[in-house]
């Protein structure tokens, strides 16, 4: 898997819960949503909140600054469609989780 980079192993990230990790210099928000695994920019946009030591509900980690919310599956803002975060690919193998980065740029962008 040349482009997947490890972020952690499953036992880090417990269902309900998310991390932050830094992923080749990006902040990143690793998130366990019933078993089934996000990845999202971590840094938030308003004022660069850690996204990652959020509080998840469902699909939806609120920034513990501010309180702005993202939709860790499509990475949009849950208010404005016009603010979204970059969203990652992730990948389970034999306990250990790997994130495929999307390009720099992809997050704060308006939605088509």
């Amino acid at each position: 898997m040349p482009d997947w980079i490890r972020i952690a192993s499953t036992g880090e990230c417990p269902p309900g819960t998310s991390i932050e990790r830094v992923v080749e210099g990006r902040m990143v928000a690793l998130a366990n949503v019933d078993g089934g695994w996000h990845a999202i920019d971590g840094l938030c946009p308003h004022q660069g909140g850690p996204l990652g030591t959020g509080h998840l509900c469902g699909t939806t980690l609120t920034c513990p600054w501010h309180g702005w919310q993202f939709d860790v599956a499509t990475g949009r803002h849950k208010l404005s469609a016009t603010v979204r975060q970059a969203v990652h690919e992730v990948v389970e193998r034999d306990g250990e989780l790997f994130v495929r980065l999307a390009p720099d740029g992809s997050a704060g962008a308006s939605l088509p």
